[in-house]
């Protein structure tokens, strides 16, 4: 019988903890994107490449790092990819060329492509099933909390050093590999790793792109296509935004970004279950394209630091409610095919969040203004798209 939650708090707690340093340092770029792009004389389209790319990295290792989670071990990849991410933050502290800054990014991707299925497999292991939704919504928990400080710790310690935050990020992610390598113990013996690995030789990343093809599928995740591209391109220029317009420093630029996203949060954790019943998830999806597309619009318009403050909040709002009303959407029509509509739902968050900041970056070296209208274009071709999508076609069709 295995023990329950309470009983392995400190497990519990590392594992949290390794998802949340993880999280926080892929933030942590973001307010000091400005200065690093100022003192290496780096164009807006570099600095929307080396936010992609590691996107890219994370989306090449994923498929391959979930079958390694199954064949090595839960504990080693997910020590590796903590060791892995330690280096990669080291380096992107350290360097003074850009060919040093795409390596950090690319050993990042592939570090947070470790630790997510490592993580996340390990508390399925240690769950029962009944406790397993609980577990899961505090890795859930921990993920957005890492998205949330990490800009505005990232601010606040390059008060002391533009290069400081990423010293930081290694140092603390070193110490959560050491920790993770004296604490956590394999749940699965090397027979049991063995079957699991040999079940999942039954299907392919491929085949199951194909699949997400098909008519049932595509609206929904090319909706979440759209999510991740308007919220990756616009947090990718935010920050530069801010800067060669406002002036903002990067205290300013991580306090909008912390408040934002705590009000973002906040208003999820307290109001997202009423919204669902009163509007549903399709109304409250296309509620929020509208609102981002909007938003992303006036973002253009404005100048005055309170005024972008309330707008960033409302844009990050759109943003925060849009993901578990989609999610929700998805796992509720999935029927048996929980699986297979995560894996592409991440499969398509990292597509987003490639072409977002690539494509950001670009327009951002033409007009600094193009990155949120373009985003605004998306989000309103989305909507279209929606009117398309009829309630539950993929859970009808699955319970036939």
């Amino acid at each position: 019988m295995k023990k329950t939650i309470k009983e392995q708090k400190m497990v519990l707690v590392i594992l949290l903890s390794n998802i949340f340093i993880a999280f926080l340092g892929i933030g942590l770029v973001i307010p000091v994107m400005p200065s690093f792009m100022n003192i290496m004389h780096l164009s807006g389209k570099t600095m929307g490449y080396l936010v992609a790319i590691f996107a890219v990295a994370q989306l090449l290792t994923s498929p391959f790092a979930g079958r390694w989670v199954d064949r090595y071990g839960r504990k080693k990849i997910i020590t590796i990819g903590l060791l892995l991410f330690s280096v990669s933050e080291l380096i992107f502290g350290l360097a003074t060329e850009v060919l040093w800054l795409y390596l950090s990014r690319i050993l990042g991707g592939i570090s947070a492509a470790f630790i997510m299925p490592g993580v996340t497999a390990y508390v399925a292991d240690i769950t029962s099933l009944e406790e397993r939704p609980k577990a899961m919504g505090y890795v859930s928990a921990a993920i957005s909390t890492g998205f949330i400080i990490g800009p505005g710790v990232g601010g606040f310690i390059a008060e002391y050093g533009v290069r400081m935050p990423f010293f930081f990020a290694a140092a603390i992610a070193f110490i959560a590999c050491i920790s993770s390598i004296f604490i956590l113990k394999e749940q699965l013996t090397k027979e049991q790793l063995k079957e699991i690995s040999a079940a999942a030789k039954h299907t392919s990343f491929i085949t199951d792109l194909r699949k997400s093809l098909n008519p049932l599928y595509i609206i929904a995740f090319i909706i979440v296509f759209v999510l991740a591209f308007g919220l990756s391109a616009y947090e990718t220029v935010f920050s530069l935004f801010s800067d060669h317009k406002f002036g903002f420093t990067p205290k300013d630029i991580a306090t909008i970004i912390t408040i934002s996203s705590i009000f973002g949060v906040v208003v999820q954790i307290f109001m997202f279950g009423k919204m669902v019943d009163i509007l549903g998830e399709k109304k409250l999806i296309q509620l929020c394209l509208i609102s981002g597309a909007i938003m992303a619009v006036v973002s253009t318009v404005i100048s005055n630091f309170w005024v972008v403050l309330a707008v960033t909040c409302f844009i990050f709002l759109a943003f925060d409610l849009l993901r578990p009303a989609l999610t929700t959407s998805l796992s509720r029509s999935a029927g048996k095919e929980q699986g297979f509509v995560a894996g592409m739902n991440s499969t398509y968050t990292s597509l987003g969040n490639i072409v977002g900041p690539a494509v950001a970056g670009i327009l951002f070296d033409l007009n600094i203004h193009y990155p949120y209208l373009f985003a605004a274009v998306i989000m309103a071709i989305g909507l279209g798209i929606t009117m398309m999508w009829k309630e539950n076609p993929m859970g009808e069709s699955l319970q036939e």
